[in-house]
């Protein structure tokens, strides 16, 4: 009697594919975002928070995720 193969499943390589295009998007906008950040003058919209201390300036922006993250949900629709 010959022991069935068992397999897998769901197959590993297209999981591996997505997880490299992840790596390499975060790794891209990571590089472009301080020049986007500052092209686009994200975290300097109302709402948006900085805070100094102890000589190091902190930045939350919470206007800029929130509009951002609308504009994504848009263009999400459309496709």
């Amino acid at each position: 009697m010959i022991a069935p193969v068992i397999l897998p499943w769901p197959h590993p390589r297209p999981m591996l594919k997505w997880l490299i295009v992840l790596a390499v998007a975060v790794f891209v906008i990571g590089l472009l975002q301080p020049r986007l950040a500052a092209w686009l003058r994200l975290g300097w919209l109302p709402g948006d928070v900085r805070l100094r201390l102890r000589g190091r300036e902190y930045i939350f922006p919470f206007a800029s995720t929130l509009l951002l993250s609308l504009l994504a949900t848009e263009l999400l629709k459309l496709f």
